[in-house]
């Protein structure tokens, strides 16, 4: 493919979506869903054609990330798949404190740009929110719209306390969110209208 060709490809460009911030990270708009007795399935346990039970669920990566690494790069490849469900969290990314900043960086345009694709293909999207240190506010927390419904994971949380409840405080202060799904059990300070998922209840796939 010449360069002419590969610039006017979008999976190339990876431009076709409205951005925001410094970085031009893509946007995920806010959405309304119904999030009565909500309940998750993990990336790894979804089938092709799945029962109407586990259709009922929305998708979420709380996973590793080589299990996912695909989903950027091919993204129509699982889209048939996962469109199935009631709605999907952004794939969660890594970004680890011990990462460089633009690894970091990466991972959440890699995310928010998968979850734009996504509603560009009719499906609903909660965008997942992830941080480090203090450094990493200059950018994890864009391209989420204003009092939209956001998700958050608790794995690992727990050896770095005071820092997550920064972030969660910084998350609150710039997105104000309608809505927290929050993944395993959070701390007893965290304020917000957090719905609590159990993740050993979510790999409990109905077969």
């Amino acid at each position: 493919m010449n360069s002419i060709l590969m610039r006017e490809n979008a999976l190339f460009t990876r431009n076709s979506y409205p951005s925001a911030g410094k970085w031009q990270i893509p946007i995920v708009e806010r959405q309304f869903i119904d999030l009565n007795d909500v309940a998750l399935i993990s990336y790894s346990d979804i089938r092709s054609n799945d029962n109407e039970i586990n259709k009922k669920k929305g998708v979420h990566f709380f996973i590793d990330d080589y299990r996912f690494e695909g989903i950027y790069r091919n993204p129509e490849r699982s889209l048939s798949r996962l469109s199935q469900y009631r709605f999907l969290l952004t794939p969660d990314y890594s970004t680890y404190s011990d990462m460089n900043y633009w690894r970091q960086l990466e991972s959440v345009a890699h995310s928010r740009w998968v979850g734009a694709y996504w509603q560009d293909e009719g499906q609903r999207v909660v965008p997942t929110i992830s941080w480090s240190t203090p450094e990493s506010y200059e950018f994890c927390f864009d391209g989420v719209e204003k009092h939209s419904i956001v998700a958050i994971g608790m794995i690992g949380c727990k050896r770095s306390k005071r820092e997550f409840l920064s972030g969660y405080t910084e998350m609150l202060n710039r997105i104000e969110p309608s809505s927290i799904i929050c993944f395993g059990a959070p701390f007893k300070e965290m304020q917000g209208n957090l719905l609590v998922v159990d993740y050993r209840e979510s790999r409990k796939v109905v077969r």
